[in-house]
C-alpha cells in the first residue's frame, strides 16, 4: 500500500515539473516575443489572435489542471479546488477554440490539419462533460472526463517529447509533424481508459 501511494506520489511530482515547464514555454512565447523562434514566430504573424490565446489558454490549464489531481489539495483546500476548476474550464474554452481555428493553418498538411482538429474538438467536449457531470454532482463520471481531459491537455508535454525524439532519429520535420498531431494525445487517451479498465 505504501509502495502504491509512493508511486502515485512520484507520478503526480513528475507530471507537475512537465506541466510547469511546458506552461512556462507556452506562457513566454504569448508574453516574451523576443523568445520566439522561427515556428513560433510564423505562426503568430500567420494567426497572432489564435495563437497568443493558445499559448495563453493551454499554459494557465497546465497548472490549474495538474493541481486538481493531488488528492491531499482537494481534500484540504475544496475551495481553492473549485475556482481552479473554474478557472481550467475557463482556460481550455480560450485554448480549445484557438487551437481549432490554428488547426486549419497547421504545418503537415491534412493529417496534421485533422489530428489537431480533432484534438481541439475532443478537448472541448471531455472538459465540458466534466463540467456538467459536476454539477449534476456526479463526482466519479466527473473525475472520469477530468482525467480525459487533462491527457489530451497533457498533449502540449507529450508534443515536445516526441519531436527532438524525431529529429534525433533523423526523420525531417514535415514528415514527422503529421504523425505527431495523433501521437501527442492518442496514447494519453489509451493510458487514462486502461487505468480506468484497472480500477474496475
Amino acid at each position: 500500500m505504501k509502495t502504491n501511494t509512493a508511486s502515485k506520489s512520484a507520478a503526480w511530482y513528475l507530471m507537475l515539473f512537465a506541466a510547469i515547464g511546458v506552461s512556462a514555454y507556452a506562457l513566454a512565447m504569448g508574453f516574451a516575443p523576443a523568445m520566439r523562434g522561427g515556428f513560433v514566430a510564423d505562426m503568430v504573424s500567420q494567426t497572432p489572435g489564435a495563437a497568443l490565446l493558445h499559448f495563453i489558454g493551454g499554459g494557465i490549464v497546465l497548472l490549474a489542471g495538474a493541481s486538481q489531481f493531488n488528492k491531499g489539495w482537494r481534500t484540504r483546500y475544496p475551495h481553492l479546488h473549485r475556482w481552479l476548476g473554474r478557472v481550467y474550464v475557463g482556460g481550455v474554452l480560450i485554448g480549445g477554440i484557438a487551437g481549432l481555428y490554428l488547426a486549419f493553418h497547421a504545418a503537415g498538411g491534412l493529417a496534421a490539419r485533422f489530428g489537431f482538429g480533432l484534438l481541439a474538438v475532443l478537448w472541448l467536449i471531455s472538459t465540458g462533460l466534466a463540467f456538467w457531470h459536476i454539477l449534476k454532482r456526479n463526482i466519479v463520471v466527473h473525475q472520469q472526463w477530468m482525467v480525459r481531459s487533462y491527457a489530451m491537455t497533457l498533449g502540449a508535454v507529450t508534443l515536445r517529447i516526441w519531436l527532438p525524439l524525431f529529429l534525433m532519429m533523423g526523420v525531417p520535420f514535415e514528415q514527422a509533424y503529421p504523425a505527431i498531431a495523433w501521437l501527442a494525445w492518442v496514447p494519453n487517451l489509451v493510458v487514462a481508459e486502461w487505468v480506468f479498465l484497472r480500477s474496475r
